[in-house]
């Protein structure tokens, strides 16, 4: 029976702990933009490498 009751507190601390988190997220802004990341991978980032290719092989 007490294993019942640790359990039961251990799972309702870590809901508790996640749904804060959770909170959190929404508070700082974590989902205001929820496309752009699936976009993100169709922009070129390579420009700069293209532009100078002799810097490219010196990092």
């Amino acid at each position: 029976m007490e294993a019942i009751v640790f359990l039961l507190l251990v799972a309702t601390g870590v809901g508790l702990v996640f749904l804060g988190l959770f909170y959190w997220a929404w508070k700082t802004g974590q989902f205001e933009n929820m496309e752009a990341p699936a976009h993100r991978i169709l922009y070129d980032d390579d420009d700069e490498i293209r532009d100078n290719p002799d810097e490219s092989h010196a990092k």
